[in-house]
């Protein structure tokens, strides 16, 4: 039996969190300030703690320093319903083991605390929040995708390992790598970004790694590349999916040996830069084509960022439509309600252009839907006839079901509305599951149950 203390101000929460905590074994306490938490662990010496972010009177992240240091170091996993990227940077920066965001699947808190237990131990703190950086880049959004990734460009930004970014063309992968440089310990030195994609094959390798006088017709002086150029920094190597392969195979030696070696060299020179790499491709497909190697991807995978698809977080629009006004003109009810009706396959660069050419149109006056751009990108998300087709879909999946047992005068055909609903709930429980990623807090709020009736049936 472990001791945990949950630091909640929001009774109810606070009443979950330590009835499920305590059906693990655990001996839990609750405090629902940080003054109450700091005096709870002098005399109950946690061996965890759950702390959430706004508290009254003091910030939680502010005092976990303090917190651990009264509680021997327990590991920290913070809570917060109001989660972006500088509460995650601030979260990790202070020495939190991990990060969740409200709602949770009360499951996944007890996974989340397991895990602290076993890694008890002093936290490696990278520094303080008083001491990180203002946030200079643009990722905005409070959608579950986008606070799943304002949590791994923090944990990201707190090592300096290879990150691979990928997403499709739009969602902001030079933003999240920007921002992990920004938020890393390398912010003071270089960041050098360059699309593979936009490089001639007969110019690349010089770009990446440099030349030295006479390597080829032209080259009248020693020239720095790239990767030079982001010495000590970080270099976002983007449509990495693009490399030819002998570039692939210099860029490996880079990552492993840390060296390059210049165009027409004859040795190599030793190599202190982090790389981040990004791609809209996906690289599984081009490695089975023989189009990239394996044992590039796996180095670069070492740390994974998925971008998430305007479409998986239409909750963000509002938010991202004020902020490309930057407070020059309004959004009207109705421009909001047209823009979230339809489809982005641009993502957000793609809404983003929309946007300026609506301010432009509205001349400093409210937009209103007409003045969106028409273009074939911007049709309606879905029509009456669509849901129509699905409908029959589905029914005609019922006839093909109760044709194959239908047989009146034997019992293989009775209680068919119990078999049927059977199938149904199933089937429709899991792809929604699946389609939340596996948050059963999310699928049962989308299903219209309470947690408790979803979790039965997906027992059952």
């Amino acid at each position: 039996m472990s001791r945990i203390l949950i630091v909640e101000d929001e009774p109810a929460i606070g009443w979950s969190l330590r009835e499920v905590l305590s059906d693990e074994g655990h001996a839990v306490e609750l405090a629902a300030s940080v003054e109450a938490a700091l005096a709870t662990c002098a005399r109950f010496a946690p061996d965890a703690l759950l702390l959430d972010v706004r508290l009254p009177g003091r910030d939680g992240i502010a005092a976990l320093p303090e917190l651990q240091a009264i509680a021997a170091g327990a590991p920290v996993v913070v809570m917060t319903a109001f989660g972006d990227l500088d509460t995650a940077v601030r979260a990790v920066q202070a020495g939190a083991f991990d990060y969740l965001v409200k709602p949770f699947d009360l499951d996944r808190v007890a996974q989340v605390v397991t895990r602290a237990l076993a890694a008890r131990g002093p936290a490696a703190v990278s520094g303080t929040a008083a001491a990180r950086p203002a946030s200079a880049v643009e990722l905005r959004g409070g959608s579950l995708p986008m606070q799943t990734v304002f949590k791994q460009i923090s944990l990201a930004a707190a090592t300096d390992l290879p990150v691979l970014i990928t997403g499709e063309t739009g969602t902001g992968k030079e933003l999240a790598a920007r921002a992990i440089h920004a938020h890393g310990s390398r912010r003071d030195r270089p960041l050098v970004a360059t699309s593979l994609a936009a490089l001639a094959p007969s110019v690349i390798e010089s770009e990446l790694f440099g030349h030295v006088r006479g390597a080829f017709t032209g080259a009248a002086s020693d020239r720095q590349g790239l990767f030079e150029l982001a010495a000590g920094g970080t270099i976002l190597l983007d449509e990495i999916g693009d490399a030819p392969a002998d570039v692939q195979a210099k860029l490996l030696r880079v990552l492993e040996q840390r060296e390059i070696t210049p165009v027409g060299a004859s040795t190599a020179r030793p190599m202190d830069v982090r790389v981040i790499a990004a791609t809209n491709r996906d690289l599984l497909v081009a490695m089975e084509a023989g189009r990239f190697r394996a044992d590039l991807f796996h180095r670069l995978q070492v740390f994974q960022i998925e971008m998430p698809a305007l479409a998986d977080r239409m909750e963000d629009v509002p938010v991202l439509v004020e902020h490309f006004l930057g407070g020059a003109a309004g959004a009207s009810p109705a421009f909001l309600a047209s823009v979230c009706s339809r489809r982005w396959p641009g993502n957000v660069r793609e809404l983003r252009h929309a946007i300026e050419y609506a301010a432009v149109m509205a001349r400093g006056g409210m937009l209103e839907p007409e003045h969106l751009p028409r273009t074939p990108a911007a049709t309606p998300a879905a029509t009456p006839a669509a849901g129509a087709d699905a409908e029959a879909q589905v029914a005609a999946a019922i006839r093909t079901w109760v044709e194959t047992v239908w047989n009146p005068g034997e019992s293989a055909a009775e209680g068919l509305h119990e078999r049927l609903l059977h199938l149904v709930e199933s089937g429709l429980a899991r792809e929604v599951l699946d389609r939340a990623g596996g948050n059963r807090t999310a699928a049962a709020k989308i299903l219209g149950l309470d947690r408790a009736t979803l979790r039965a049936k997906l027992n059952r």
